[in-house]
């Protein structure tokens, strides 16, 4: 199940394939069009972040890994290798949907390995003008998540999410992206948004929005800043517990508080996972994906 796809920045097509890993892999990009060079899923290799999150090791890059990260992290998976043949992610539908269901029916197996989390242990902030990011202690994932745009469909927005069992799947996956008629111009014009369409974002006009097809969710907003939110924080490595309080955030604040977390050591300490708070995670062992390698259809 292969085909071929766009990058939604670079319009470039795409193949991906998941594959098993070892237990402590985390998750590692192949480029498989470069000799297999890798690049982990990690904080170290952010490069940029405005419109997407984009990855760089020793001048290879990887864009708009934030959806495929989301899905990963949210279906319980701890360990992959993710094959990939240009230096964009598929964009979908715009949302995380489409992983979720092919991970999904992969299946995930148990690895005979401890899962390890990020415990917060003191609040961390990062503000930016009316921009504000905060991490702080709790004995699960939540994340709070506010957004505010002057336009008729998205208003101020609030939607409060929990990590535990099939949650992403049901509430977060099917989230699109979305912009603005009067940004594409721009956007293009830096070589951004390429390969966007109605087929994989929900464009907003000044009174409505183009796609003919209803919104999913009326916070359907909301709920894919939560997407990115997750899938950006999957580059610290492992899961979180913690509760994430985001007000008008986007990547770059997000990438703003991982580093500064990352450097204030006192307010993280890795943990092995005991069975109290398995509920968020399939059990407090690892997972990667089943034997049988996954291939990743884009169209």
């Amino acid at each position: 199940m292969e085909t071929s796809g766009v990058g939604l920045h670079t319009a470039v097509p795409v193949h991906i394939k998941l594959v098993p890993a070892p237990p402590n892999t985390g998750y590692i990009f192949v480029r498989t069009d470069l000799n297999d060079f890798e690049i982990p899923a990690s904080v170290e290799w952010i490069a940029h972040c405005s419109y997407a999150t984009t990855l760089m090791r020793t001048g290879v890059m990887l864009s708009t890994v934030e959806h495929l990260l989301a899905a990963l992290r949210g279906a319980g998976v701890d360990n992959v290798f993710i094959e990939i043949d240009n230096l964009e992610l598929p964009i979908m539908d715009g949302s995380a949907a489409a992983f979720s269901a092919l991970i999904e029916g992969a299946g995930l197996i148990e690895q005979d390995a401890v899962r390890r989390a990020l415990q917060i242990r003191e609040r961390v902030e990062v503000v930016e003008g009316d921009r504000r990011m905060t991490i702080e202690p709790l004995d699960r994932f939540e994340i709070d998540c506010t957004i505010e745009f002057p336009h008729p469909l998205i208003g101020a927005q609030n939607f409060l999410f929990e990590v535990r069992d099939d949650s992403f799947a049901r509430l977060i996956s099917k989230a699109r992206t979305f912009g603005f008629t009067a940004e594409i111009d721009a956007l293009r014009k830096a070589n951004l948004v390429q390969g966007g369409s109605l087929e994989n974002a929900i464009v907003l006009t000044p009174e409505g929005m183009l796609n003919e097809s209803p919104l999913r969710f009326s916070d359907e907003f909301a709920r894919h800043k939560i997407l990115d939110i997750i899938g950006d924080l999957a580059l610290l490595g492992m899961p979180l517990l913690g509760r994430v309080t985001a007000i008008k955030s986007g990547h770059v604040i997000h990438a703003a508080l991982m580093t500064k977390l990352l450097r204030q050591r006192s307010a993280w300490e890795v943990i092995d996972l005991s069975s109290d708070q398995k509920h968020q995670w399939p059990s407090v062992t690892q997972h990667t994906l089943s034997s049988e390698p996954l291939a990743v259809t884009v169209i």
